[in-house]
């Protein structure tokens, strides 16, 4: 029996139309074998379009259907659900992209409609050996891992714990907070940060859902949406947390010299980053080897630090567990390794900052007043180690501070990106550097982004306080003056672009606004969830505008820094997003899986494994006993990488198999 293929010509608009004669689609397609049908409306997939499917469907009229229309990423979705609301299996519908392939590419009207005929001809010979598949439906485990308990991951976690759900919280610093626990004030509102991070800190610590585990890295995920299996390796802390209370007492008499990681590529000489806390005299220690992260940390338990600790690396001292009257210091404890079944994976990995001792003309680790953004940071903080006094090395108050704004960021030697926050930060320093100094401010910026709300207000603001601002991009930064007004100064040498001329100007401070970068470790952690990774290093969503939190692999979801450079506000709103999107998932118990997947034919299968190394989703594995690959159809997503490398042909691609791919290119040849 000859199949009976129904064809429908979108103008979307005049996006289609504009450029294809829609006229002459119409009857060209009248003429091709197997067509019972052929129309055209204006949006197809609008509510009219998709029930003039439905109508010929349910008539008898037709048995498959062709769209010829936007992109599939776009609406094969839309009509593949028209399709089984009137009774005809999803795939069996093809669609033609006469848009974004034809009329958007093109400007030659003529060659636009012969080309969208082509790919019409193309879709309907195709349909005519497509085969009904059958969804797959697997349930979902309620429970949810999120990686990262930075603010993205807090707030994703909060709000999936808030609605009954079960998290695990994994967090790799002995302490969750990430950066924003670093932060004295953020943009625009001069909101103290530790007063709008903490409390939540401490609801997740204490929430009955969230199952903390701080220092503490996800060693290995396997399985698919609704199942994945995750180890999670915890590292000891040489603490017992259900002993410890914190009093600090090992802290204060520990006679280690720990150098924290904020400082372990900066020459110091500048007395800012995570010290050990006052000692009961009031006096400031060096940063011990058994140390906690800061005075909010969630969980409040200290770690030793193995690389530093007398014991670990001369077999003496203990003097902290002989003060520890809790005998909580438990030099023989050993790493842990937790394993769950989670449904979804919200990965909210973070960042870092960009290191700008690779750009020589800063001299940043070689002059001692030129600081980082996240070093100045620390030394504003009240609980830092200058009570939130900007200092310079020699402990004298700065008189002049330059801020220079785009370090590693819009430069095409380093990142091409603009980081996003760094314009803000920096008018945010400005403004408490006039707040708690007398010293001139200048901001050397390329051109300033206000984008967010009540952001440009800021801006206003600042110029109204005095703060000079020079257009330029700052050439070196040098100690060696040429006359008597820079002696004993920082010069900053800049083009400044708005007077057309290259100044020098002396400051006693200079504050370098790096950039953000994608943190260590992410193309590990990408590489365990399937995950893709963009040429900047940034993890990638599965589409811009339609899918900012998702991902290719389903089940597993991006929020915050690790997708792109973004400020608090905007990270907060992906983690809720995201959380919607996993609660989505859960309430629906179930989640249908894609049918065109791979299978492979046993009794052709050499054994290569040739397939095994090459897919992107890691969805096959070797059968030991029967020396055959086998495909998880849960984890295959149809890519086709196996089925092409393949030299048994012993791999077949389920909707795209051989006779409907040569179907297609015979009907794009036939109408040449």
């Amino acid at each position: 029996m000859a199949e009976r293929i129904g064809v429908y010509v979108c103008h979307c608009g005049t996006n289609i139309a504009g450029k294809v004669n829609i006229d002459e689609v119409v009857s060209f397609a009248k003429g091709l074998e197997d067509v019972a049908v052929v129309r055209d409306y204006k949006f197809m997939c609008s509510d009219p379009g998709q029930a003039m499917i439905e109508k010929d469907i349910t008539e008898g009229k037709i048995d498959r259907v062709v769209v010829a229309s936007c992109s599939p990423l776009m609406h094969e979705n839309t009509f593949r659900k028209v399709c089984e609301r009137s009774g005809v299996n999803a795939y069996l519908f093809a669609m033609a992209n006469i848009r974004e392939q034809c009329s958007w590419v093109h400007l030659d009207g003529a060659a636009s409609t012969e080309k969208a005929k082509a790919l019409i001809a193309a879709a309907v010979r195709r349909s005519t050996w497509l085969e009904p598949l059958e969804k797959r439906v697997v349930p979902i485990n309620p429970r949810t891992l999120v990686i990262g308990a930075g603010i993205a991951g807090i707030q994703a976690a909060l709000d999936l714990a808030e609605a009954g759900k079960e998290v695990v919280l994994v967090e790799r610093e002995a302490s969750i907070g990430g950066h924003m626990a670093k932060f004295d004030k953020t943009f625009p509102t001069l909101d103290c940060a530790a007063c709008i991070l903490t409390p939540r800190m401490v609801q997740v610590g204490q929430h009955k859902n969230i199952k903390l585990l701080t220092y503490a890295e996800v060693a290995e995920v396997s399985g698919y949406v609704g199942s994945f299996k995750v180890k999670v390796r915890e590292k000891a802390r040489y603490v017992d947390r259900e002993l410890c209370n914190g009093c600090g007492m090992c802290w204060d008499k520990c006679p280690g010299r720990r150098i924290p990681k904020e400082e372990q590529n900066v020459h110091k000489k500048l007395s800012i980053g995570t010290r050990g806390e006052k000692n009961k005299r009031g006096e400031q220690n060096p940063a011990p080897s058994i140390y906690m992260p800061f005075m909010q940390a969630v969980p409040a338990v200290p770690v030793i630090d193995r690389d530093s600790c007398r014991y670990f690396q001369e077999g003496k001292c203990r003097l902290c567990e002989k003060l520890c009257e809790r005998k909580a210091i438990k030099y023989d404890m050993e790493d842990r390794i937790h394993e769950f079944e989670v449904g979804s994976i919200i990965i909210a990995a973070g960042l870092q900052t960009f290191d700008p001792a690779v750009m020589k003309r800063y001299r940043y680790g070689i002059l001692p007043n030129v600081v980082t953004a996240l070093e100045f940071e620390m030394m504003n903080c009240a609980a830092g180690s200058t009570d939130g006094k900007i200092v310079l090395a020699d402990g004298r108050t700065p008189k002049s501070i330059g801020i220079i704004h785009c370090i590693g960021s819009r430069d095409k030697d380093y990142h091409e990106y603009c980081s996003r926050v760094c314009c803000m930060y920096a008018l945010k320093f400005a403004h408490l550097i006039k707040e708690k100094t007398e010293a001139e401010v200048y901001n050397f910026y390329i051109d300033l982004r206000c984008f967010g709300k009540g952001y440009e207000e800021f801006y206003d603001r600042l110029l109204g306080e005095d703060v000079r601002f020079i257009r330029g991009k700052v050439g070196e930064i040098t100690d060696m003056p040429i006359h008597e007004g820079e002696q004993g100064k920082l010069v900053v040498r800049v083009e400044d672009t708005l007077v057309g001329a290259i100044r020098r100007i002396p400051v006693d401070m200079v504050i370098l606004c790096t950039g953000l970068e994608a943190p260590r470790g992410l193309p590990e952690l990408a590489k365990m969830c399937s995950v893709s990774i963009g040429k900047d290093g940034f993890l990638i969503e599965k589409h811009p505008k339609l899918g900012p939190v998702s991902t290719a692999t389903d089940g597993v979801f991006i929020v915050g820094a690790c997708q792109s450079p973004k400020d608090i506000p905007d990270t907060v709103a992906q983690a809720s997003a995201a959380s919607s999107a996993v609660l989505s998932m859960i309430m629906r118990e179930k989640i249908e899986i894609e049918a065109a997947t791979a299978e492979i034919d046993g009794e052709k299968c050499s054994g290569c494994r040739i397939c095994n190394n090459l897919c992107p989703y890691l969805a096959i594995r070797f059968d030991e006993e029967k020396k055959v690959s086998i495909i998880n159809e849960a984890l295959c997503k149809g890519c086709g990488t196996c089925v092409a490398a393949c030299p048994s042909n012993a791999i077949k691609a389920k909707h795209f198999d051989n006779r409907q791919i040569f179907a297609e290119i015979e009907g794009i040849l036939s109408s040449v």
